[in-house]
């Protein structure tokens, strides 16, 4: 059994990096050891995928005392250098997570995280229709459930005590009061919600929602975060997993 007291994450997602908030975040994430034993990022980390904002991320994040754990937002595909930004990520020791997990063990917990961009599709409430829209729009719509089944396997593969699930677009409509309902189709989907659910995770994060609201559950009561910088209003939540019922 490893030591009891509370695992203290911290997450931020929608960094937007370019030059205009170069440096912003540096002094935050350098103190980062004296707040938490990990970072999770939910996405949309440059604004506009390009290799040059790649290099301004890398240099918030490089040399931080505590494990990073990635997953890259639909901004951060707009450059069409994801593999460029994923290799410099994984240079200065940040794990991007595409479609599978990873088991990080700190004090003695094993805390699984698996990790999808995910995308639109809707909810019941706010249906999406992936047959209309520009050709983007509509690949977002059809990668939100793809990615959902993705997010399940890699939960359902991790046989951990605790497994967190991070991703850009939300899966539930909790987090995203504040933005207009008629955007909700696109800002997250149903079936990720069910893919956490169904694979009983113990938390969820994402990111991509700037004007939503970070507390909010899935339909299954999974505790959701919507850790969006814009939400949060500061560079990192931080969030204490119990370790009282892990169970190691």
């Amino acid at each position: 059994m490893g030591n009891p007291a509370p695992v203290r994450i911290a997450a931020t997602a929608d960094l937007h990096m370019r030059p205009a908030v170069a440096g912003k975040f540096r002094s935050d994430f350098l103190r980062l050891g004296t707040h938490a034993e990990m970072l999770l990022l939910a996405g949309d980390l440059t604004d506009g995928g390009t290799e040059y904002e790649a290099e301004l991320l890398c240099a918030e994040l490089v040399d931080i005392a505590v494990p990073v754990i990635a997953v890259l937002g639909n901004h951060d595909h707009d450059g069409g250098c994801t593999d460029l930004i994923t290799g410099m990520l994984t240079d200065i020791g940040v794990q991007v997570l595409e479609g599978d997990s990873t088991i990080r063990t700190i004090r003695g917990h094993r805390i699984g995280i698996a990790g999808v961009m995910g995308g639109s599709g809707g909810f019941p409430t706010h249906p999406g229709d992936p047959e209309n829209g520009t050709d983007e729009h509509r690949a977002l719509m059809r990668r939100g459930t793809v990615d959902a089944h993705r997010l399940h396997h890699a939960l359902t593969a991790l046989h951990t005590p605790t497994r967190i699930a991070l991703t850009h677009f939300s899966p539930t409509t909790e987090t995203l009061t504040g933005e207009a309902p008629s955007i909700y189709p696109g800002l997250g989907c149903e079936a990720l919600g069910e893919a956490i659910d169904t694979a009983a995770a113990t938390l969820a994060l994402h990111g991509h929602a700037h004007s939503g609201t970070e507390y909010g559950h899935t339909t299954g009561n999974v505790p959701v975060r919507n850790v969006s910088y814009p939400v949060l209003r500061r560079a990192y939540a931080l969030y204490d997993l119990d370790t009282t019922a892990f169970g190691d």
